[in-house]
């Protein structure tokens, strides 16, 4: 295990399937990375999903348009914005504002006044990380000009062809469409994430690894991917018999952590909530193999039930203060510290725009 940096998709392959020693040594060596390229703090990013309408009908996804047992909601601007104060007087330093994908122009405007809203409330403190779908180049724009810096756009899977079998194939639905946008926030000045899901139903290890070779040549700066899980209300349930088991998938989400972390050393990545729902302690597990991002859920309770976009989603009945306080002591536990007060921007973005001058 000597080329971290320069892996080929062969490479990355045996990787992937690594078990036993094999795969302690990977893990072992992508903390290693991990802890010299961006060092041993955990960012926060408190979480606010403010709304579950969506246009679009993805395969996979519980909140899709086409699911009718989903009880749609909008959180109202007061209770996005004391979401924020609580991440703000929490010393969390950064959130994330999460929805499904609409770009009406009465969307595009909310959105635009709720970042003013947030970087005023805040003095100007609170970074701001948008993951609110496809979008004009104007209206990316528009929102980073007012206050948003980070967008998370995940492609899902970078094949066109397993793209098409979770998602209908049509207009709304572009894979180009989807790449396109990502280009465009990387021109509009964000720092850019993606990511993939995990164990998908026609997945197979070589898409996984050109899911990371994706990355690399994308040259993100944030990455946000996790296991794949099953939602009985959505299209692609019905392939469920397909799937690895939910610990296989979760060990294979680790593995995908780790080689990434070994391939781009200096991103950041996010340890999603969706490993939390396979293994009590996911979330730490990923931290401890080469994540550096988590993110604590504020959105108000009442509407977490509605924001399944899989099933067994963890901490839907915990308030703002007791997912803070569960998530300190599991970091503490975990060995790491927390980057309370820091923006915890990527390194990767940095070095990235600065090569560009």
């Amino acid at each position: 295990m000597n080329k971290f940096f320069e892996l080929n998709k062969e490479e990355i392959i045996k990787f992937l399937k690594s078990k036993d020693e094999d795969r302690t040594q990977l893990l072992k060596r992508s903390q290693e990375v991990k802890i010299r390229e961006v060092g041993n703090k955990v960012y926060f990013r408190g979480l606010i999903e403010f709304s579950n309408i969506c246009s679009k009908d993805c395969l996979y996804c519980g909140i899709r348009k086409g699911n009718a047992k989903v009880l749609r909601y909008n959180a109202t601007d007061e209770q996005i914005l004391e979401a924020c104060r609580f991440a703000w007087e929490n010393d969390f330093a950064s959130v994330v504002l999460q929805s499904g994908e609409l770009s009406s122009p009465a969307f595009v405007e909310r959105v635009d006044s709720l970042l003013k809203k947030i970087k005023q409330l805040s003095n100007d403190e609170l970074g701001i990380t948008l993951s609110c779908g496809e979008q004009s180049m104007e209206t990316y724009r528009r929102w980073f000009k007012s206050g948003a810096h980070r967008y998370l756009l995940r492609i899902e899977s970078s094949k066109r062809e397993l793209y098409y079998k979770i998602h209908p194939k049509n207009e709304i639905h572009s894979f180009e469409k989807r790449v396109e946008a990502l280009g465009f926030l990387k021109e509009a000045g964000y720092q850019v994430g993606t990511g993939v899901m995990i164990g998908l139903p026609f997945q197979s290890y070589e898409d996984l690894a050109d899911d990371l070779l994706f990355m690399k040549k994308l040259d993100i700066d944030m990455c946000g991917m996790g296991p794949y899980i099953e939602h009985e209300d959505t299209p692609l349930y019905k392939y469920r018999n397909l799937l690895k088991s939910k610990q296989e998938r979760f060990d294979l989400a680790l593995n995908m952590i780790a080689v990434l972390r070994l391939l781009m050393p200096d991103i950041n990545i996010a340890a999603a909530t969706a490993l939390q729902a396979i293994d009590p302690a996911g979330r730490e597990k990923a931290l401890a193999v080469g994540a550096n991002v988590i993110m604590p859920n504020l959105t108000p309770c009442k509407y977490r039930e509605e924001y399944k976009l899989y099933e067994n989603k963890p901490c839907l009945d915990e308030d703002a203060e007791l997912c803070r306080n569960c998530l300190e002591a599991r970091i503490e536990l975990a060995g790491a510290e927390i980057g309370f007060k820091e923006w915890g921007d990527s390194r990767h973005f940095f070095n990235r725009t600065k090569s560009n001058l």
